[in-house]
């Protein structure tokens, strides 16, 4: 699956977790959920985003999707190419990481 921004990624988890068994249903509800590294990811595949604030609730997201490192190095080479970032900036298409879940942040 194939989520178009973050807010597409927190309400497909929070589905996936209020489901009953694996296949994600129709339902309407708030979510508190809270994705940072460590986070075990349940049906998305891949993320098109933008490029986050550094630290931020976002960056955390895309970190505990692609993996802490492969997140740092994606934004040194966006910043050497000056890449725009934030709400109206360069977007990126993110493939899950599924080694990222095991990844300590700084290592």
């Amino acid at each position: 699956m194939i989520a178009v921004g973050t807010t597409s990624v927190r309400s497909l988890e929070s589905a996936a977790q209020a489901a009953k068994n694996d296949l994600i249903e129709p339902f309407f509800d708030d979510t508190q959920i809270f994705i940072y590294p460590g986070f075990q990811y349940k049906v998305v595949d891949a993320l098109v985003t933008n490029f986050h604030l550094p630290e931020s609730t976002l960056i955390m997201l895309v970190s505990a999707f692609a993996g802490y490192q492969h997140t740092m190095n994606a934004y040194k080479a966006a910043v050497e190419e000056k890449y725009r970032f934030f709400s109206y900036g360069d977007a990126m298409f993110i493939t899950y990481n599924p080694q990222a879940i095991n990844e300590r942040v700084g290592e």
